[in-house]
């Protein structure tokens, strides 16, 4: 159920609002407090709505990442969920995640120096490599050949969480002029919806290459030796890019190739091993 009363939010139009279905106006459910809004998201996928419709909390008392991780949203930081839905197949559809995470690093990008931002596999938007953004895509069946899809991106805007195990950040230590400030919540908002519209147009008319093109131009130490842990195993080797699905491409001590559909990836510059926040809302 709801935790905490709807509140007025003025979020602008989208630039682009043609591929992922918002046409002439931006839904917005803003919450001061909220459980957890891809939570929220769920709840009303299954209760009918179809959106799009975001889904922000100023505060989260719930807040989740992959794998049941806890995720903190702090004061001034954004936690937004997409509500979508898709006649997409099951595996296809997850590469939204691909599309959410350029449309964060265009919102990181849009107040400081873009070559600062990069993307590591799989959903982690990095400033100066330390994290400040994370992404979190769940879904579930609509009918007999429809998903709704929870788009979730949480964005560390003014700090960092307290309890991060793994180096993170804030665009607010980052910001360059012309601007004075990170952004508000709802301006990011208003940032990520029409960079999520844009790319989610360049997907949905160009299939997986170019979003994958666009992200591997952005991405954080392909090329690199790694460690990525399995739920079952702990594998070594190069970190060589993406699949044409979106998987991983790893190659082995052995010279063979392991496709990583799902992990946790760390690469030298990581210093802090074990991650407690993956994922996003």
């Amino acid at each position: 159920m709801d935790t905490g009363a709807l509140r007025n939010v003025n979020i602008a139009r989208p630039s682009s609002t043609a591929g992922s279905g918002q046409g002439s106006a931006l839904k917005v459910l803003a919450f001061d407090e909220l459980d957890s809004t891809n939570a929220e998201a769920r709840r009303r996928a299954e209760a009918g709505e179809t959106g799009p419709l975001w889904i922000t909390a100023r505060r989260q008392t719930g807040g989740r990442g992959r794998r049941g991780r806890a995720w903190e949203t702090g004061a001034g930081n954004l936690a937004a969920t997409l509500l979508i839905t898709t006649a997409k197949p099951p595996l296809q559809a997850a590469q939204v995640a691909f599309v959410a995470a350029l449309a964060v690093a265009d919102l990181a990008a849009a107040y400081l120096d873009p070559s600062l931002v990069t993307l590591k596999w799989p959903n982690d938007v990095l400033i100066r490599g330390r994290k400040v953004a994370g992404i979190l895509v769940e879904s579930g069946a609509l009918g007999a050949d429809r998903l709704w899809l929870g788009v979730g991106v949480g964005v560390n805007l003014a700090t960092p969480p307290v309890a991060a195990e793994r180096p993170a950040t804030s665009l607010a230590e980052h910001v360059l002029k012309p601007h004075t400030a990170r952004p508000s919540p709802d301006a990011a908002l208003t940032e990520l919806a029409a960079a999520f519209d844009r790319w989610f147009d360049v997907w949905d008319a160009g299939g997986f290459g170019p979003v994958a093109q666009a992200w591997t131009a952005r991405a954080h130490s392909l090329g690199a030796a790694c460690t990525v842990r399995l739920e079952r195993e702990t594998l070594e080797g190069i970190a060589l890019g993406l699949d044409a699905d979106g998987a991983l491409r790893l190659r082995l001590a052995d010279g063979s190739i392991r496709r990583i559909t799902a992990g946790d990836v760390f690469f030298a510059d990581d210093l802090f091993a074990n991650d407690g926040l993956g994922g996003a809302v």
